[in-house]
């Protein structure tokens, strides 16, 4: 199998399918020629299932395919499921061209002076350099081949084996997401019952010289904190006499921003700290006043700690940064006082720290009219505009300060999309059985090709594997949906479908480096021989 899964990788990484782009659909059509040309989909071609995005500017589809044992009558069924777009190729600089030419590139590539292991990767000939090479088209490659030896031969099959290939996972997760409803759909109509979830998402060392294989039995949360930070404006010749949006928000950055105090700890595993992805001021245009309004956002992953803990933690944060920044204002208002010989008075600011619920509820009782029509109707005219679903919600934070007369120094918190779910077999009960299962399937596995597994809890990069179990509790997600400004509008997640499927889910995945970067590479010894029969025996092991 190991040349045939190499040759289709680099096929499949041949076609850009970058997030947010056409690309996405091209490939979905091509593993769907793929799967035609298989005998078993020849003679059952309704058993490929192409489902279009609602709604999607670039038409973009999920790809479904599955195999119906014949050897005994059984509705186990195992889930193979990965993402078929990629990040972008900004990164490449100079090499642009050539990111999708697994080929040419690596050509390109010995030509550079470029760092020793990258080198000693790229010299060795066991690396396959190209964007989507291990993030994770390399795995899907694993997949395909699989399904199509597999299906060589469905009498030896005593369950079904379902493939789900999908797009924008890179971002908002939609491809996973809609296609709930075909995983509910066969559960009804074919009579599923899904006993477990691969992904095939990339695996990777953990730190410098590590060589094991890791293999996730859960997948990490995450949340998006946005934060609105309403200031007082003032003219910079009399800069003391506001309070700087800006200056608030970048206190804010270096409160949160890679803060170990932040890591949600689960049984010893801890998420990594939470990131910036945003920060800016809201003038629109050039003057010589102090930003009235700033906007920051973070990355934030989650083990087990509820929604109500995190916004304690983060309404502490912002609360402990505002007192910060007035006794900064006044540190700094005093020496200069002392400076210019003028007479110093304490600075004095009334401010808040408010959750969007608590604003939302103030601003009720002042709207005169149907504040939930009002709030809609902005969101759908937003939409329609393509405002990006970050700012949306800010607009309409702003309008609920605006209704709610509040014109003090505040900041609101409020949750953005995406929210992925996180999830993890426990090790009591049916779940605790699967997961000394597959550590025996790892073990015999690895003795036979002399590699090192260790089973982790949580899969520590986003992961649609997210969407397919949810621990998170019924109170905590109500408790987010209330501070998640039009929830329904903006990211209708179909909780309760995702409750009712809860899918066990691990991750397996291909071995690579440096997913997301120019130098991106999967290790092909690896990926296209040993995990192949790791998927292969599990499967045996399930359901012959």
């Amino acid at each position: 199998m190991f040349d045939e899964i190499r040759e289709l990788t680099k096929k499949l990484v041949a076609i850009p399918s970058i997030n947010t782009t056409v690309g996405e659909r091209d490939i979905a059509l091509y593993i769907k020629d793929y799967l035609s040309e298989i005998p078993y989909f020849q003679k059952h071609p309704d058993y490929i299932i192409m489902q279009e995005l609602e709604k999607d500017y670039y038409d973009r589809m999920n790809v479904f395919a599955f195999i119906k044992g014949e050897k005994t009558e059984s509705e186990d069924t195992i889930l193979l499921h990965g993402h078929i777009d990629t990040v972008g190729i900004e990164d490449y600089k100079g090499l642009k061209e050539y990111a999708f030419d697994t080929g040419k590139l690596a050509e390109k590539l010995t030509e550079m002076e470029l760092p020793e292991e990258v080198f000693k990767d790229l010299h060795s000939g066991d690396y396959m350099f190209g964007r989507g090479a291990c993030d994770m088209k390399s795995g899907d490659a694993v997949f395909l081949v699989l399904l199509k030896k597999l299906s060589e031969h469905p009498e030896k099959l005593k369950g079904n084996i379902l493939l789900s290939l999908n797009p924008v996972e890179e971002n908002l997760h939609t491809g996973i997401i809609e296609a709930l409803k075909v995983l509910k759909d066969l559960k009804e109509k074919e009579g599923f019952a899904y006993k477990l979830a691969i992904n095939n998402d990339f695996i990777c060392p953990l730190f410098p010289g590590d060589s094991r294989r890791y293999i996730y039995t859960g997948t990490v949360g995450k949340l998006l904190p946005c934060f609105y930070i309403q200031g007082k404006e003032t003219h910079v010749g009399q800069c003391f006499e506001g309070f700087d949006a800006s200056m608030a928000a970048s206190m804010l950055v270096n409160e949160i921003n890679l803060n170990t105090e932040y890591c949600d700890g689960y049984d010893g595993e801890y998420t990594l700290p939470p990131s910036v992805l945003k920060i800016k001021d809201l003038k629109t245009w050039y003057n010589v006043q102090t930003a009235d309004g700033a906007f920051v956002y973070f990355n934030y992953f989650v083990h087990n700690n509820t929604v109500e803990e995190i916004i304690k933690k983060l309404k502490d944060a912002a609360g402990k940064v505002l007192l910060e920044l007035v006794s900064k204002y006044n540190l700094e208002y005093r020496k200069y006082c002392k400076l210019s010989g003028m007479e110093y008075k304490e600075i004095i600011y009334d401010w808040e720290v408010l959750e969007y619920q608590e604003l939302h509820n103030l601003a009720r009782m002042e709207f005169p009219g149907d504040l939930e029509e009002y709030l809609r109707i902005i969101t759908d005219s937003e939409l329609l505009e393509g405002t990006d679903k970050r700012d949306i919600p800010l607009r309409l934070t702003r309008e609920l300060m605006t209704i709610a007369k509040k014109k003090n120094p505040a900041m609101v918190l409020f949750f953005a999309a995406p929210y992925c779910p996180h999830n993890l077999l426990k090790e009591e009960g049916g779940e605790g059985k699967l997961v000394q299962e597959i550590g025996e399937i790892a073990k015999r596995v690895g003795a036979e090709y002399k590699e090192d597994y260790k089973l982790l809890k949580f899969f520590p990069s986003l992961s649609d594997s997210s969407y397919l179990k949810s621990d998170d509790s019924q109170e905590s997600v109500e408790h987010l949906i209330h501070n998640f400004p039009q929830f329904e509008q903006l990211y209708p997640l179909p909780v309760e479908s995702i409750r009712d499927l809860n899918i066990p889910c691990v991750n397996f995945g291909c071995y690579g480096k440096d997913a997301h970067k120019w130098t991106e590479r999967v290790f092909m010894p690896y990926s296209f021989r040993v995990l192949p029969q790791l998927i292969w025996e599990t499967i045996q092991y399930y359901l012959t």
